[in-house]
Parts: C-alpha cells; sequence; structure tokens
C-alpha cells in the first residue's frame, strides 16, 4: 500500500490535473487524503484541481458553442439528458453553473447545454470560475480533514475487498435510476 501512495504522489499532481479536467471529484479527494498523510501539498493541489475543473467547463462550452455540428452528433442519444439541462437552467438560472460542479452525472451535460445556447460567456465564466474554486476548496479541504477516517475506510475496504464492488453497484444503481427518473417521459 505504501508503493501506491508513493506513486501517487510522484505522479498525483498530473493525474489530479487530467482527471480534474473532466470534473471528477475523487482525484481531489485522494490528493487531500495524501495531503493529510504529508505526501502532497494542499494548497498546489486545490490550485490544480480548481484549474483544471474551470478549464474543462470552458473546454465543453467552447466545443458545443463553435462545433455545433461535431457535438450534437455525438450527443444524438443524451437529447433527454439536454432537455432536463436545459430545464434545470432556466428552473435555477445561472446558480445551475455552480451546483452542476458537485453532482455526478450532469456536470459535463451543463456547460455543453449552455454552449448551445446564446447563453453570455462573460456570465458564464464567472460562474464557472465560482463554481470551480468552490468544488476545489470543499472537497480539497473535506477530504483533508476526514484524511484520518478516510484512511481507515480504504485499510477497511483492503481487508475486505467484496465491499468495493458492492459500494460500486449500489451508487451505480441509484445513479442510473435517477437518471432514468429524472430524464424519462413524463405520462399525460
Amino acid at each position: 500500500m505504501e508503493d501506491t501512495f508513493s506513486n501517487l504522489a510522484t505522479y498525483g499532481y498530473i493525474g489530479l490535473f487530467l482527471y480534474s479536467l473532466g470534473g471528477g471529484f475523487v482525484a481531489i479527494v485522494a490528493a487531500g487524503v495524501l495531503s493529510y498523510m504529508g505526501k502532497m501539498d494542499l494548497g498546489l493541489s486545490i490550485f490544480i484541481a480548481f484549474t483544471a475543473n474551470a478549464m474543462g467547463s470552458f473546454l465543453l462550452f467552447y466545443m458545443a458553442r463553435y462545433q455545433k455540428g461535431m457535438m450534437m452528433e455525438g450527443l444524438r442519444k443524451h437529447r433527454r439528458k439536454l432537455a432536463l439541462a436545459h430545464l434545470l437552467l432556466k428552473k435555477h438560472d445561472s446558480w445551475i453553473i455552480v451546483v452542476q460542479k458537485f453532482i455526478y452525472g450532469i456536470k459535463t451535460i451543463i456547460p455543453i447545454t449552455i454552449g448551445l445556447t446564446k447563453y453570455d460567456f462573460k456570465k458564464f465564466a464567472f460562474f464557472n470560475i465560482f463554481g470551480a474554486a468552490l468544488w476545489a476548496l470543499v472537497f480539497g479541504f473535506g477530504s483533508y480533514y476526514s484524511g484520518g477516517f478516510l484512511v481507515k475506510m480504504a485499510e477497511s475496504v483492503a481487508e475486505r475487498p467484496w465491499i468495493a464492488p458492492i459500494i460500486l453497484v449500489v451508487f451505480g444503481t441509484t445513479l442510473w435510476t435517477y437518471m432514468n427518473y429524472a430524464t424519462k417521459k413524463k405520462q399525460k
């Protein structure tokens, strides 16, 4: 297990950047725990995660805004999710840009949906940067201060490897059920 932490600390900042481009919170949580263990720098980890997360959303926005044909071709199967994201934007206005950073399953579709509309880029940029900063701070400091608990949980899962697949199946099923429910065609 010590070798794994050593490799993560060595290549952790690069992995954190690449993983945070897609908005994944697992990397910032791992960086927070590694910072708790003294293997990484917490401030640098939060800054890298913030920068990558904001850049990833800007990239999705830009691709949707200026490469609509290519994006729409790839999103053909996800029209209901696009419609849900559009409704969320109408209902919650710009705050959905901040909130979407914390919700798995919509964090990539919201910037794409906004990019497909005539939404003001400056307004998107402000809320995107604010949301990315809040996201990085919450998960960075949260994982750092709960590092002891998370390390004990990781050790428990290492001792009982059958727990991890159960957790993943429960999480995946819950997410899949929610997304199906949220994008289900309503019967009149």
